[in-house]
């Protein structure tokens, strides 16, 4: 099953054990008919947020940029000053005692 989805053993029984995706459990194993697969796929399947044909091409050349949505902007600079050197936090816990 996780050959044919592409994905790890552990992710499908971790699912499954989960009741995430539907499968038939015999004894202490999972058990996967080609109906359980079918319908797994259609679960995690994507479908486009915005067809290309819906949406004339035109109309969104000549849309003035404050018409455009925030994900088609380009990003903006950040105005605060990076740092130099990143620096790791303290931990929170030591092996033996906590960290207040």
């Amino acid at each position: 099953m996780a050959e044919a989805l592409g994905c790890s053993a552990w992710w499908v029984k971790d699912r499954a054990r989960r009741g995430l995706i539907p499968h038939t459990r015999v004894g202490r194993a999972y058990r996967f008919t080609a109906a359980h697969l079918a319908e797994i796929v259609r679960l995690h399947e994507e479908r486009p947020k915005r067809s290309v044909s819906s949406a004339p091409a035109s109309r969104a050349a000549t849309s003035p940029p404050s018409a455009r949505t925030r994900a088609a902007r380009p990003p903006e600079p950040t105005t605060a000053p990076r740092p130099g050197r990143l620096r790791a936090r303290p931990p929170r816990r030591t092996q033996y005692e906590t960290v207040a």
